[in-house]
């Protein structure tokens, strides 16, 4: 089922991230199609696999293959510089192990944006990819970057960083593109905000970056903002959200197979309850 002129907005949140896996592989098993997308961090991993149409490769790379490869942990941050084993990430699994399906995905008429942060202005960048196989990964890699714990990656000669520093929920992107209907996952709970702090980071961390550091200055009150203004959306009627129904407690760098299990759960199971009045 094709959904005309709707948007599909997916949010970050690390492997809080599998509560969307289990919202697209839904959306996957009852043939729903936007013409445009955009993913922050998590959401733009998730998303390009909703684009390729490889149902079940989200939820495999965020449990069955962490399961089996510890991809997450201090080791990986002492040994690497990364907390996260980019090279089972975006090589290996990529190319090897569950291969994604790049001419499925250059080949879909659906437009999809990935949010980075680029680290010399602190400003999100809407980057898109449509031929490219290297470039993609590479977008798909900064947009995911964790900041403090995951290097700075190269897009374009341009240093980039988890666009979830600056536009953690990009619905004023979506509408900017011409799309006054949307879609929007989210990875936590209505009602949630961060706690309200701005803070100096030491001198020695992003020193290059002044932008960048100011960014991180204020993230906080930046991401309370947007979900602010997505529950006003929600509630005039002007989106559609589906999120978590209680307090999540996955944590962005969560281990705990069983705790992603049923988070992916979750949100197929929100998907359900909320796409299924669309259908």
């Amino acid at each position: 089922m094709k959904l005309e002129n709707v948007g599909l907005v997916l949010e970050g949140g690390g492997m809080r991230g599998t509560f969307t896996s289990g919202v697209l592989d839904y959306m996957m098993d009852h043939g729903i199609e936007v013409p445009y997308g955009i993913g922050v961090s998590a959401g733009a991993c998730n998303g390009v696999s909703y684009v390729s149409r490889q149902r079940g490769r989200a939820k495999f790379s965020n449990i069955d293959l962490l399961e089996k490869y510890k991809y997450i942990g201090l080791n990986h941050l002492l040994r690497t510089g990364s907390i996260i084993d980019m090279d089972m990430l975006y090589n290996h699994f990529t190319e090897e192990i569950l291969p994604f399906d790049y001419d499925s995905y250059f080949a879909r008429s659906m437009r999809f944006e990935m949010v980075t942060t680029d680290c010399l202005t602190g400003q999100p960048c809407y980057m898109e990819e449509h031929s490219d196989r290297r470039r993609l990964i590479d977008i798909v890699k900064a947009s995911a970057s964790l900041p403090y714990v995951c290097p700075i990656c190269s897009v374009d000669n341009r240093p980039m960083l988890d666009g979830g520093i600056v536009d953690s929920i990009p619905i004023e992107r979506a509408f900017s593109q011409g799309y006054e209907r949307n879609i929007v996952v989210l990875t936590r709970n209505r009602g949630y905000r961060k706690k309200e702090k701005t803070f100096k980071l030491p001198a020695f961390v992003y020193r290059q970056y002044p932008h960048l550091r100011e960014a991180l200055r204020v993230r906080s009150l930046l991401y309370n903002r947007q979900l602010s203004l997505v529950e006003r959306l929600e509630d005039e009627g002007r989106i559609v959200v589906i999120c978590p129904e209680k307090p999540v407690v996955v944590g962005r760098m969560e281990r705990n197979v069983q705790r992603l299990t049923d988070l992916y759960h979750e949100g197929y199971t929100c998907a359900e309850k909320v796409l299924s009045q669309m259908l």
